[in-house]
């Protein structure tokens, strides 16, 4: 363990990172950037930075593709999106709202457009609505958002949440991040039967095909060099584990559908020319009248976009920031307020820009375990998706596969936060159990923050210290309620 400064005046424990220097006690600042981005001052290094900015942009590049075919739904006129036009929308939106986070934030956190938010977009809002309008509700939302910051309560409710449930937080983001990452590697996969395990190994209880190695191979490589404190770890596994899916693409040929996403070759012209005609592709309340979802719609998809960009963002901001040793023993971050306001304001630029509302991403921590611990190095993934405006095609060169094993490493790193929980207590351990364990097996973080919060409140009130929670936590259980209610409440309004 080493002690670093973080703002003037304090410090605070953070665990030691492969590739980290421990810092003095007090490091002056070596010029202008170093002093503004307080490298430094966290026991960072400009390496360190711009490594873990590309790292971090390496395991999120695959948001370039996905989203794209995401909403690539028709609305309810038939139109659909250009291809074209919406990748560029999705590197615009990105790179704005990154630089933003590490510029204005100065935190080691990218953003990009959120695939639940694009998810339920294309599912619940767009059949009922034109794309204009699902747009409009992007910046609604953000807007929203944004005046939670303003106000404060944003910040409070952060604050106001226990800290064992931040850390607990912090453990289920790293479960979550590691499901994801075994899931579209093909390690494991939906159980072919619905009386079977919900999960198996692989599509068919054995693990198959030459991608599903390239993982493996990916993922071991990575432990073993972290084992050893080699420097970029992580990058260095991303980079040998491309470079071993091309060759093995280039002498076995694999067809198309072998890979989880597009075959690893490099492409013919790897220059493209943006195209911005999403851009002010919006109406803002066309939505909520006649033409639209009608004004109860409508409202409950804002609702239900606030809900989940609010709060999974908020989960995730604690689960990184803890792990890049941002945070105090409270669970409190300095600088909080701004990193917040930019991820509200993503639901804006998203919606403004045509790829729907950004937000904080767990492959952050990625290149938090690569080293990042500054704002540089959001600048670093930000200048990289602008490049990606005239680069598109590179978009898909690290396979699926590859950046899944280092999303799977970096949730074994955010398991270390259980040592933070008094496991012995169970007015804290069972909502720290549910809080971690909900989100990877319902695949949603929001389902895990409200399962532990109302837990803990509930269990607090049992033991007749109904005070003890705060008017906050309570205010909390009431919306999250509301949250798992909300189908039923749409049934009894009849909402469709």
């Amino acid at each position: 363990m080493s002690r670093i400064p973080t703002e003037p005046g304090t410090t605070e424990e953070i665990p030691a990172q492969a590739g980290t220097p421990t810092p003095p006690a007090a490091v002056p600042p070596k010029n202008a950037l170093d002093a503004y981005f307080k490298i430094s001052a966290r026991g960072s290094t400009f390496g360190n930075e711009i490594r873990g900015g590309l790292t971090t942009f390496m395991a999120m590049a695959y948001i370039l593709l996905l989203n794209p075919i995401l909403l690539d739904g028709a609305d309810k006129t038939g139109f659909h999106l250009n291809a074209t036009q919406l990748t560029t929308a999705t590197a615009l939106a990105a790179a704005v709202t990154t630089i933003l986070l590490g510029v204005v934030g100065n935190v080691p956190l990218a953003a990009a457009a959120g695939l639940g938010v694009s998810g339920a977009i294309s599912a619940l809002v767009v059949p009922h609505t034109t794309w204009a309008q699902a747009f409009g509700l992007c910046v609604i939302y953000g807007l929203l958002i944004v005046l939670l910051v303003v106000s404060g309560l944003r910040e409070k409710i952060m604050n106001g949440i226990p800290l064992p449930i931040k850390h607990a937080i912090t453990i289920g983001i790293g479960l979550f991040i590691s499901m994801i990452g075994l899931v579209k590697a093909g390690f494991i996969h939906h159980g072919p039967d619905p009386y079977g395990p919900p999960v198996d190994l692989g599509p068919n209880g054995t693990l198959t095909g030459w991608p599903v190695l390239i993982f493996c191979v990916t993922l071991l490589s990575i432990f073993v060099l972290l084992a050893r404190n080699t420097r970029g770890a992580i990058l260095i596994g991303i980079v040998g584990g491309t470079v071993l899916a091309f060759i093995v693409q280039a002498a076995a040929n694999l067809p198309a559908h072998t890979w989880s996403s597009s075959v690893p070759k490099w492409p013919g012209n790897p220059v493209a020319s943006p195209n911005f005609g999403l851009f002010g592709h919006v109406d803002i309340i066309g939505a909520f009248g006649g033409k639209g979802m009608g004004a109860i719609s409508a409202s409950v998809a804002v609702f239900t976009l606030v809900l989940a960009g609010f709060f999974d963002a908020m989960a995730t901001i604690i689960g990184v920031g803890t792990e890049a040793g941002l945070a105090d023993k409270q669970g409190r971050m300095p600088g909080l307020s701004k990193a917040l306001l930019i991820d509200g304001t993503g639901g804006v630029i998203g919606g403004l820009s045509g790829a729907s509302g950004q937000t904080v991403f767990v492959e952050s921590a990625t290149g938090v375990g690569d080293g990042a611990r500054t704002g540089l190095a959001s600048v670093v993934t930000g200048g990289l998706f602008a490049l990606m405006l005239f680069f598109s095609p590179l978009a898909g060169i690290v396979p699926v596969e590859v950046a899944s094993a280092a999303l799977v490493v970096i949730g074994s790193m955010m398991m270390s936060q259980a040592r933070h929980i008094d496991w012995g207590d169970r007015e804290v351990a069972i909502p720290a159990f549910l809080t971690a364990v909900l989100m990877p097996f319902t695949y949603s973080i929001t389902a895990g923050v409200a399962g532990g919060v109302i837990t803990y409140v509930v269990i607090k009130a049992g033991k007749g210290k109904w005070r003890e929670p705060g008017p906050l936590m309570w205010v909390l259980t009431a919306v999250f309620v509301v949250y798992f209610a909300l189908t039923p409440v749409k049934e009894w309004l009849g909402v469709h």
